[in-house]
């Protein structure tokens, strides 16, 4: 694995190095390391090949040919790095008499070199984002609490944000468009498989067209696509959000509310319900990948409102 160069790139050209540093966490435990203190691998020798580590810092004394990464640890650079040098939640320090060859990315922390000019190759850059290294940093030495987070006021107060903030958009939405959305309840309720096939067809397709623009369309170009891409599929998924609502309270409702005739407790119901669903740990990621396929569906089988003839 070598890393990529950062000259020819925009930021969201990054996108496969960030997905691959996730990936990596809950593979990846801790390479060439040898007499290590606590929480730190130290690189006396010289190296071929790339130093990955997970929730330890990284010393380098010795020379790596390839880079260093370190996800939820520093980079400390006193030797030689002929590569590219990132960290995610910590930060990188390069030493006095050491050099680095290619890129520096750190995101969630700083890039220290002292008082005197770095010993860098003059046709690198430094990528830096600096906010949330604590968050960052824990969440690197803890995967699993990105998808199984722990209970806590901060949390509830999270989810009880949440819950107001689905209930008052729901209720824009449905206000707005309320037969747009009582038309997409009738097709989900018609036509559940040909919503859900349609949708996970066209969420691989959009996932493979972002990748290809970022890859092989111009910078500028690639970057609006993906700017739009985004913006698009957020927009959809909002709208499928606020349909399963709908649906949710309506047949809640129906089941045991007869007596209570009203979209505002419709909507009520089915934000609870979901806000529920959405807080279960491990479970809420398939849930939201499930609804926005469900979302993307939704759009996509609905009719067109203007006609040309």
């Amino acid at each position: 694995m070598s890393f990529p160069r950062l000259l020819q790139h925009s930021p969201l050209s990054y996108t496969p190095f960030v997905f691959a540093a996730f990936v990596m966490l809950f593979f990846v435990s801790c390479v060439f390391a040898q007499n290590n203190p606590p929480n730190s691998i130290i690189i006396e020798s010289k190296t071929e090949t790339d130093v990955i580590s997970l929730g330890k810092s990284i010393v380098v004394r010795g020379d790596v040919k390839e880079g260093v990464v370190a996800l939820g640890g520093d980079v400390i650079i006193e030797g030689r790095v002929e590569g590219d040098v990132a960290t995610i939640g910590g930060s990188v320090i390069q030493r006095e008499n050491s050099f680095i060859g290619g890129d520096v990315i750190v995101i969630g922390g700083a890039y220290h070199h002292g008082k005197t000019a770095p010993n860098r190759n003059p046709d690198t850059k430094t990528i830096m984002y600096a906010g949330y290294e604590d968050e960052l940093r824990n969440a690197m030495q803890n995967p699993s609490s990105l998808i199984a987070p722990e209970f806590s006021v901060i949390y509830l107060t999270q989810r009880i944000l949440a819950m107001l903030f689905w209930f008052i958009t729901a209720l824009i939405v449905t206000t707005f468009a309320p037969k747009a959305v009582g038309r997409a309840i009738v097709r989900l309720q018609t036509k559940s498989l040909r919503i859900a096939i349609i949708g996970c067809l066209s969420g691989l397709a959009a996932g493979f067209g972002i990748f290809a623009g970022l890859r092989f369309l111009p910078t500028p170009l690639s970057v609006l696509v993906g700017f739009v891409t985004v913006i698009l599929l957020i927009l959809a998924y909002t709208f499928g959000h606020v349909t399963m609502q709908a649906l949710t309270g309506k047949f809640l409702q129906k089941r045991f509310l007869q007596n209570r005739r009203s979209e505002s407790l419709t909507l009520l119901v089915g934000t609870i319900v979901w806000t529920l669903i959405l807080s279960i740990p491990f479970v809420w990621m398939l849930v939201s990948f499930g609804l926005l396929m469900i979302s993307l569906g939704i759009i996509l089988t609905a009719r067109p409102i203007f006609s040309w003839k």
